[in-house]
């Protein structure tokens, strides 16, 4: 899969690949990794659904694959799409904040490395000219892109989900499995927000269609 995902992205992303090229040999916080560089990102200049999130985890860094774990699949459930459509670049990019596994602390991952998304994200996003709508997932990824429109908490940032929409953005909480607790005490997400995410993924992936 890993060698499908790249040539579909290879055919379709002349304008970013060299860039991708440039992030996943990035070197800049090596001393700081305790497992090593490996950036973990796709992206073609066709991608129309962006996907921030924070930062890979372990069995991502393993893998080489964005979101190839239990939040993984939880994402794909709440978008409503399978897995080939999730790992095509050129109609999905996931550009997370950090593109390397920080490590763990004890409670959980280490947040995104603070020098990766200043120094990537703003050469890549403006080549991702065809996105039409940008899932900001998490903390981390609602202070980067959300700046002062961010609410005071992550459930209050979410609950706004329709102003956020209004502009292309739609605010989420990580799908990770320790967040099952937030979503049954917040059971809007799931009757009002989640239909509507899965309405417009599903329009925006099948008007964006690659042959």
């Amino acid at each position: 899969m890993g060698n499908r995902k790249s040539t579909g992205a290879a055919r379709v992303s002349h304008t970013a690949d060299p860039l991708l090229a440039e992030i996943r040999a990035c070197r800049l916080c090596e001393a700081h990794l305790p497992l090593g560089p490996r950036p973990v990102l796709q992206a073609a200049s066709t991608s129309r659904l962006l996907i921030v999130s924070q930062a890979p985890g372990r069995k991502v860094h393993d893998t080489g694959i964005p979101f190839n774990d239990v939040s993984g699949q939880r994402l794909r459930e709440w978008l409503g799409i399978d897995r080939d459509t999730f790992y095509d670049a050129s109609r999905v990019a996931i550009v997370p904040m950090g593109f390397c596994f920080p490590g763990s602390g004890r409670g959980g991952d280490l947040p995104p490395r603070p020098e990766c998304a200043p120094t990537w994200q703003p050469r890549l996003l403006p080549l991702l000219k065809q996105v039409r709508l940008t899932l900001v997932i998490g903390q981390y990824a609602q202070v980067g892109l959300l700046g002062t429109a961010r609410a005071a908490s992550l459930t209050d940032t979410v609950r706004a989900w329709r102003t956020h929409l209004a502009h292309g953005l739609l605010p989420l909480p990580h799908p990770s499995p320790r967040n099952r607790p937030w979503v049954m005490h917040n059971p809007w997400f799931e009757q009002d927000l989640l239909p509507v995410l899965r309405e417009r993924v599903s329009a925006l992936l099948r008007d964006g269609a690659v042959d």
